[in-house]
């Protein structure tokens, strides 16, 4: 008689629904909830599911496993498009529908490549090593492709996890990779054990434990060293509703709201205002912010603010989301990696004016040049971050390797109560875990936070509050591995395992 688990991954409905399911749950493997045994059941049940499938059957298989991850974890982007964007509930669920039936296709595609080409059920250990190379490869893809949508990915449920001190080694892709290989190990444990071949099973033992003893013995690692004294910090959240952020009517309260706040704050050696806390041109404001950087001046400290900025770029003005510096440090930072849709318009010729969505406030900025300086502040590198910018792993990494701090600021107020920001603060947390250096969060509505090392958050004010959050941060120096050497020893692993698995595949049809 079949086992009901073996009969539930071949080929039909019941199959797919449960591919649906699989993908929804790791949903509960991340941020808020946190429950990461999940994504090893997630990443287990899509290798398994694809096991007796044709190219084609995997393909729909796939599919159905990434509607499920993106329907469920990124729901938060209805509440955007309807509260924010104009649209009705109708016609921004359909929207929802059309954006996870689309990206689900990154899911799809590598199963049927797998299907296809890399499968190998006769080989169980071979085969696991592969299919931890393709989903890794899955997942750095969708990070790349058409600007990339790098959210969701199953490393991150390792933050408070065992294998958390594999981050700073190989980054959040190292976890990744441990997950898919384990998820498909325990289900190839049973033929592996059959084949009676000493060799294999101590290879595969090692391959399953090892990953899991090193992640936990590194857990508490220290692999970078303060570069100084502990620097002082003061970050505001102002909480300022989505609705009147850019409301010409309502410019004067916000600017004085920043001014007045930092007026009463303790005197800090650096002063953190969110992403664009100053709602207008920055020509427009030269001289609030001149004022602000006297007063910041006066204090010995650095004031950080978010700033639209318009600049002349091959005789067209063009606009840019911004950081600048001013009082007791230097520089502007112009964002590089822009939010679909919330920063610019893909397509904007033919969809602009169809919905409001597409004609959101600051919705035409440019991207920022890729050889910008970091910030200056009491001496120290600040790698900058704005928003969307931190969930990019080897970006961030790359600015990172540069820095003595990590700042991002934000404005997730488009997403609500949703659970979108609440794994936008994951992200950021995995950033700092990987690159071995603390990172300051400055948000309109929160979760501004402190975050050391280690990835913990050591101080914070919780969403929808307005109020200051004070603490310290340390600048720290030496680099991690990761940002030593980045993905590159991972990428020549999955290069390799690729290729082996292609060149056994075909020698296998040709026997």
């Amino acid at each position: 008689m079949t086992h009901p688990l073996l009969r539930v991954t071949r080929p039909g409905w019941p199959s797919n629904l449960l591919a649906v399911a699989a993908g929804a749950i790791t949903t509960l493997a991340l941020a808020p909830y946190d429950i990461w045994p999940l994504a090893l059941l997630a990443v287990g049940f899509f290798y398994a599911g694809l096991r007796e499938l044709s190219p084609r059957q995997a393909l729909g298989r796939g599919w159905c496993f990434g509607f499920g991850l993106f329907g469920a974890g990124t729901s938060w982007i209805y509440y955007s498009i309807h509260n924010f964007g104009g649209a009705s509930v109708l016609l921004a669920g359909f929207l929802m529908l059309i954006f996870t039936a689309a990206i689900a296709w990154f899911f799809a595609l590598p199963a049927w490549i797998w299907a296809r080409w890399l499968r190998r059920n006769e080989a169980p250990l071979a085969d696991a090593l592969a299919f931890a190379a393709l989903w890794v490869g899955q997942e750095a893809f969708r990070g790349w492709f058409l600007t990339g949508f790098p959210w969701l990915y199953s490393g991150y449920s390792q933050l408070n996890g065992p294998l958390a001190g594999l981050a700073p080694v190989g980054g959040m892709w190292l976890i990744s990779f441990t997950l898919a290989l384990t998820a498909a190990l325990i289900w190839n444990a049973p033929r592996l054990i059959r084949t009676g071949r000493k060799g294999f099973i101590a290879a595969g033992v090692v391959l399953l434990a090892g990953p899991w003893i090193a992640g936990i013995a590194l857990k508490e690692h220290a692999w970078t060293s303060p570069a100084g004294p502990a620097l002082s910090v003061a970050a505001i959240q102002g909480n300022i509703e989505q609705s009147m952020k850019w409301d010409p009517a309502q410019l004067n309260a916000q600017l004085a709201l920043y001014r007045d706040m930092s007026f009463s704050s303790k005197r800090v050696d650096l002063l953190i205002w969110p992403e664009t806390a100053v709602p207008v041109l920055k020509e427009s404001a030269e001289g609030y912010l001149t004022m602000m950087g006297n007063f910041a001046a006066e204090r010995k400290t650095a004031l950080i603010t978010g700033v639209p900025i318009r600049q002349e770029v091959r005789h067209e003005r063009r606009f840019f989301n911004g950081i600048t510096v001013v009082g007791e440090g230097d520089g502007t930072y112009l964002k590089q990696k822009l939010v679909p849709f919330g920063e610019y318009v893909p397509l904007q010729d033919v969809l602009r004016g169809l919905i409001a969505f597409f004609d959101l406030p600051m919705s035409d900025f440019a991207r920022g040049p890729a050889d910008q300086a970091m910030l200056q502040a009491k001496g120290y590198q600040i790698a900058p971050f704005i928003c969307y910018e931190v969930v990019y792993p080897e970006f961030a990494a790359s600015l990172a390797a540069r820095s003595d701090l990590l700042l991002t600021i934000s404005n997730d107020t488009w997403f609500g109560k949703s659970i979108g920001p609440l794994q936008h603060l994951q992200m950021a947390q995995m950033r700092a875990l990987e690159a071995g250096r603390w990172m300051i969060r400055a948000t309109n509505n929160g979760v501004t936070g402190l975050i050391n090392p280690f990835g913990q958050i050591t101080a914070q004010i919780p969403q929808f509050e307005r109020g200051i959050l004070y603490g310290e941060v340390v600048p720290m120096h030496n680099l991690t591995p990761y940002l030593e050497w980045r993905s590159w020893p991972l990428i020549i692993v999955c290069v390799l395992l690729f290729g082996w698995a292609l060149i056994a595949s075909r020698m296998a049809k040709t026997v």
